[in-house]
């Protein structure tokens, strides 16, 4: 089978197209075809090297996978060939999805919801499960409830404005003026341009000083230390970035305030809620480029890239024939 394959760390030109034999399922494991994949931060962070400890070379990388099955192992109940899947690839779990075939674990599949294309739910398996945790496990955000999401216009965060929006939560999100639209048709309630106004003067006016409930931190930077200077009482920070330096927190004691680090684990469960939430008219990614398999590294490049353009997330067509 065809496959990106990366042999050492570094930049986007890092992969390679190679020939590499195609997987055998094992007992409890279902063979997948992969029709399409997608693009996250999480990928040209093992491409670069950040997790090299626990990525052994050489390897296929990628983490989402949108395909049909080809074979079921001994023991599999929940799939036969022919049905239509989606999940997120078990993450430092073995090869990735950056090829045309996937092995995974029963456990972590789902089928997939039948209104999305495959390039659709390629884009939405990761950052999906990762949102769902974030706001309804780690955060509980609830009924009534005020949010700040940052980065909106982004993979994750067009995603967390609508499910935030169907949890019932009023949202506030980041994003420059030229995404404002786009923000408001994913469901914001109040657009801040980032590059233009301080988003702590911003939440306290549209608050009346009251600050919200919940910041989900998509950005990093000083996005930690900040937080509490917009946050309510009891107001709770979930974060899905890595810490690059000591944050001073201080004022976070002051709310009572909670924060919550989520690295997302893979499981059906999560994926069966997005697909109740994608069924009801709630929920859509937003695919804002494709590129092909061999393409790859452009992918990569363009979403490292800090005025890409990109609304959403960008995908990537291992079935050439979902390339129009």
């Amino acid at each position: 089978m065809k496959a990106m394959t990366l042999k050492s760390f570094g930049g986007p030109e890092s992969f390679e197209l190679d020939d590499v034999p195609k997987p055998i399922p094992g007992v409890g494991e279902v063979l997948v075809r992969v029709h399409a994949t997608s693009i996250n931060p999480l990928d040209f962070q093992v491409r670069r090297g950040d997790y090299s400890d626990l990525v052994p070379l050489p390897t296929i990388t990628g983490h989402d996978v949108s395909g049909v099955v080809e074979a079921v192992g001994p023991g599999v109940e929940a799939f036969a060939p022919g049905d239509e899947v989606w999940y997120t690839a078990q993450i430092f779990g073995g090869p990735g999805s950056y090829a045309e075939y996937h092995v995974a674990v029963e456990s972590i599949i789902g089928h997939k919801p039948p209104s999305l294309s495959h390039l659709e739910a390629a884009s939405l398996a990761l950052v999906g499960g990762t949102v769902w945790e974030a706001l309804t496990v780690r955060a509980a955000l609830r009924v009534g409830e005020s949010i700040l999401i940052h980065g909106g216009a982004g993979g994750v965060g067009h995603v967390a404005i609508q499910v935030a929006k169907a949890i019932g939560a009023r949202v506030f999100t980041t994003v420059r003026e030229a995404n404002f639209e786009f923000a408001r048709s994913m469901g914001a309630d109040v657009v801040i341009d980032y590059g233009k106004e301080d988003y702590v003067d911003a939440i306290l006016r549209e608050t009346g000083g009251q600050g919200v409930d919940v910041v989900f931190d998509t950005i990093g930077g000083d996005t930690l230390s900040r937080s509490p200077d917009v946050l309510a009482e009891l107001g709770r920070v979930v974060s899905i970035v890595d810490i690059a330096k000591p944050q001073n927190l201080v004022q976070a004691w002051g709310k009572n305030a909670s924060y919550h680090f989520v690295f997302t684990r893979q499981n059906r469960g999560k994926l069966d809620e997005l697909s109740t939430l994608i069924a009801r008219g709630q929920l859509r990614p937003h695919v804002g480029a494709i590129y092909s398999l061999a393409d790859i590294g452009l992918a990569h490049a363009r979403l490292e890239s800090p005025n890409n353009g990109l609304q959403g997330k960008i995908a990537i067509a291992v079935e050439p024939s979902l390339i129009s």
